[in-house]
């Protein structure tokens, strides 16, 4: 293999009380003391996701000889030069997504080549490989690779195959399984770049760090089944602590004036508590960093003035998942979500509008850059948290009317599952005279005739159409999708 391209890339609960509280969010887990912030992964020192680059074609040379037969895609189709324009293309994407492609030296065009590159394979394990076949008779190489890759074998390293229209004719079915995410299109790089994103977003995922702020305990680790995603404990002590020693500082008070000055409306926080949701922003954002986190959670409800409502919008709008209530599901949903799509979203409670059919979503903050991190912020209205009669602050976001979204929520068990919908924006109420939380939404469902049927607690809403992607996502890395 050469042409190697890496671009540069105070809670008075005992522990079984804690226990308890983190028991209904995170399934499963079992938590060990870390033995030292240092062990285990580096959650700073993220490789980047590898991926090797192999085109599949018989040279043109060997076919214009005497005898020979061209089959599909014909003598006019120029591989050498299609290998070259994919090979560009391929570089500016990994380095558009920070990954590292690596390329073979040349086609794999016999079983002697291929059995060779399979070797090479799996004695390095790339994190996936992106397979180009430029003629149909290549199929078989192709074949003895997938095979040699598959969830079958030891181990499976997933393959993007990238056919051209027209290079391969019949049956593709036995592609669209676990393990391949087969593309066949005319030039579709969007496409390859979506399959490269796949694969990314698997490697962050496994190597990334959720903070789990609940209980009495600090530093305990956890490893997510499947996922392989670290959690991590910071006490619910540790918190407050850490928001008692946040000065009002310069950059705290901008903060404030700008929960101010973006709110389309303020009603009922005062100065004071719009100042200490700021103050409660800076201190999760302390939390992360002296963690190594990449995401948090927390045990938020009843945490009176210390509510994160304000610094969850806040993270999500940065592109870091912040989940409510300590619930691990949702948290890992806005993050795989995030990798994709670049959408951050909004967890909620599920409702339902009986007489028009429809779901209603509500929590006390969202994300309100809906259309990416990058985007403007959709309305919102700062409000003081719905549940409590404490001086408080959260956000209400105004969702868009017509506008598509897509609802998810990984399962994280040891067989994966993922619940996952789609509709269209109806509205967002006024608050009164509907209750529930400060953020509401309703939506269509496209599913389900009945949206009652919809299942699952703290889905995660975001803006797009993107079940389609999500559902390529899901047989890629052997997820079973519900509805």
């Amino acid at each position: 293999m050469t042409d190697h391209h890496s671009p540069a890339s105070g809670c008075g609960c005992d522990r079984r009380g804690f226990m308890a509280t983190i028991g209904a969010g995170l399934g499963t887990l079992v938590f060990q003391p870390a033995l030292a912030q240092t062990t285990g992964k580096n959650h700073r020192l993220k490789e980047p996701a590898s991926v090797w680059v192999a085109f599949l074609y018989t040279p043109s040379d060997i076919l214009r000889k005497p005898g020979q037969w061209w089959s599909w895609p014909g003598n006019d189709f120029d591989a050498e030069g299609r290998q070259r324009q994919y090979t560009n293309a391929l570089r500016g994407i990994a380095e558009k997504l920070a990954i590292s492609l690596e390329f073979c030296d040349s086609p794999l065009h016999d079983e002697s080549g291929a059995d060779q590159f399979i070797r090479r394979v799996i004695q390095a394990h790339p994190d996936g490989l992106l397979l180009i076949p430029l003629f149909n008779g290549s199929f078989n190489l192709l074949d003895r690779i997938l095979a040699a890759t598959s969830p079958e074998a030891d181990p499976l390293i997933p393959a993007i195959v990238f056919c051209c229209l027209g290079v391969h004719h019949g049956s593709i079915v036995k592609y669209q399984r676990q393990g391949v995410h087969y593309i066949q299109s005319l030039d579709n790089m969007d496409a390859v770049e979506y399959g490269l994103k796949m694969i990314q977003a698997r490697k962050f995922m496994a190597n990334s760090r959720i903070l789990s702020v609940a209980g009495t305990e600090d530093g305990q680790e956890a490893v997510v089944p499947f996922w392989g995603t670290t959690v991590r404990t910071v006490s619910l002590r540790r918190f407050e602590e850490e928001v008692n020693k946040t000065a009002i500082t310069p950059e705290v008070e901008q903060l404030a004036r700008e929960f101010k000055i973006n709110a389309h409306k303020i009603l009922e926080p005062a100065d004071p508590e719009i100042l200490q949701a700021a103050r409660v922003h800076f201190a999760n954002r302390r939390l992360l960093e002296a963690e190594q986190g990449d995401a948090m959670m927390m045990d938020c409800l009843r945490r009176g003035e210390l509510m994160p409502c304000m610094s969850f919008m806040t993270l999500r709008d940065q592109g870091i998942a912040a989940g409510c209530e300590n619930d691990l599901g949702p948290t890992l949903t806005l993050m795989l979500v995030q990798q994709l799509f670049n959408r951050p979203g909004f967890q909620h409670n599920p409702c339902y509008e009986t007489e028009r059919n429809h779901y209603f979503a509500s929590h006390c903050t969202s994300a309100s850059r809906l259309f990416g991190i990058e985007q403007p912020q959709e309305k919102y209205l700062l409000r003081n948290y719905g549940h409590t009669n404490d001086p408080t602050c959260c956000p209400q976001v105004l969702f868009r009317p017509g506008e598509e979204v897509t609802m998810a929520r990984c399962i994280p068990e040891a067989e994966p599952q993922m619940l996952l919908y789609s509709g269209k924006v109806v509205k967002s109420y006024d608050m009164p005279p509907v209750g529930g939380c400060r953020t509401n939404v309703e939506i269509t469902i496209n599913e389900w005739d009945d949206a009652c049927q919809v299942k699952g607690h703290h889905n995660v809403l975001f803006y797009g159409h993107f079940a389609p992607r999500l559902k390529q996502f899901c047989r890629f890395y052997g997820i079973q999708v519900m509805t």
